[in-house]
């Protein structure tokens, strides 16, 4: 299909409305639109947040009566659902009296998908759908993932030498990359729903695991802890955050210490038990039923190692440091078992790759 350039150039301005909104409409999808009349934009919106109007009701508002007779530009298929919060669109889109829809993705949602313009369709507007549909799918890779499957997205972030060492022998690890590298981290950490990290990690560095840039907000922190080792004075027990601290165990755990933790306002989440430690599938469909949509995994390197090994790893993003650690006691980014066979490695796809300040960033997502 040949796209109309000026269908892609006002497409390209809903995208860039729709991901004003980052980090920040789970679980649903980020939206955008544009309303266009005889070359001229009358209309624009974006959905801000779950509750809020969707980017097609705030566009069209805009419009108001103009909108009869122009094109309406969607980053996603128009709802023809009622949800718990907000009216569906596609009466509203119909009712404007606009001639043309012209949408980037359709509904991923298998219970939806495709009714929305079945229904413009039949009301007589003219749709044309799949412009600009990659950019539109990359830029919400997250709900596409969530809603097919009731499962988060999930990205590992892995901060490491150019020889593959995250700590030295004693555990050093700070720091390693940049300052830039690592505000780039914290960027991660706003556009994702929660951090996940293993219980090493909270003993061994004490982490806040907050967001530390302007306007930012913290994840919903997620720790890993069979055993319940935690200590009562960590810092994602004790330090303020507006988000909720979750402790991942077993049933198997002291009821004592699920107790203690809950006093301390930390939320105990008990799951299946695989190979002795916490089940992470298991966890994984438990936190999407708590509408969490994507999950950064921020360490260590064991849980790296099952996060991939388990097959819930969607994406990697690698900052690279141009430094060498070398030794071979010194832990290297990904533990866990080596593969006797070459063929039987983890492949990345799509890979991207810039420098942020002297870090390199690789981004790729696991085959």
């Amino acid at each position: 299909m040949v796209l109309n350039p000026l269908d892609k150039k006002y497409m390209r301005m809903a995208l860039k409305l729709a991901q004003k909104a980052k980090g920040r409409t789970s679980p649903n999808p980020m939206v955008g639109a544009v309303v266009v009349k005889s070359g001229k934009v009358i209309g624009r919106g974006f959905h801000r947040r779950a509750g809020e109007y969707h980017a097609e009701a705030i566009a069209l508002k805009k419009a108001g009566p103009r909108a009869r007779g122009a094109t309406l530009y969607v980053t996603l298929e128009p709802c023809s659902h009622t949800n718990k919060r907000t009216p569906p669109c596609t009466p509203l889109v119909i009712q404007s009296g606009v001639k043309r829809v012209v949408v980037a993705m359709i509904d991923p949602n298998p219970h939806v998908s495709g009714s929305g313009i079945k229904a413009l369709r039949k009301a007589g507007i003219k749709v044309v759908t799949g412009v600009l549909e990659q950019e539109a799918l990359k830029l919400n890779e997250m709900f596409v993932k969530y809603i097919t499957s009731g499962m988060p997205f999930v990205t590992l972030k892995i901060a490491q030498t150019l020889d593959g060492k995250i700590a030295t022998a004693s555990g050093e690890s700070q720091w390693i990359t940049g300052e830039k590298a690592r505000e780039e981290g914290h960027y991660l950490r706003d556009a994702h729903d929660a951090i996940l990290v293993g219980i090493n990690t909270i003993r061994n560095d004490n982490p806040s695991l907050t967001t530390r840039i302007a306007g930012g907000r913290d994840p919903v922190r997620v720790i890993l802890d069979s055993r319940l080792r935690i200590p009562l004075a960590a810092k994602v027990l004790t330090q303020k955050s507006a988000s909720r601290t979750i402790v991942a165990t077993l049933a198997t755990a002291p009821g004592t210490k699920i107790q203690k933790l809950r006093d301390a306002g930390a939320d105990v989440l008990l799951v299946k038990a695989k190979r002795g430690r916490v089940d992470l599938r298991d966890l994984m469909v438990k936190l999407g039923k708590r509408d969490i949509m994507s999950v950064l995994v921020e360490g260590g390197a064991e849980v790296y190692a099952s996060t991939i090994r388990e097959g819930i790893a969607d994406k990697v993003v690698l900052f690279i440091a141009p430094m060498l650690m070398t030794g071979a006691n010194s832990l290297s980014s990904i533990g866990g078992v080596s593969p006797i066979r070459l063929d039987e490695a983890i492949r990345l796809k799509d890979l991207t790759a810039r420098f942020i300040g002297e870090d390199l960033m690789i981004e790729g997502y696991v085959r």
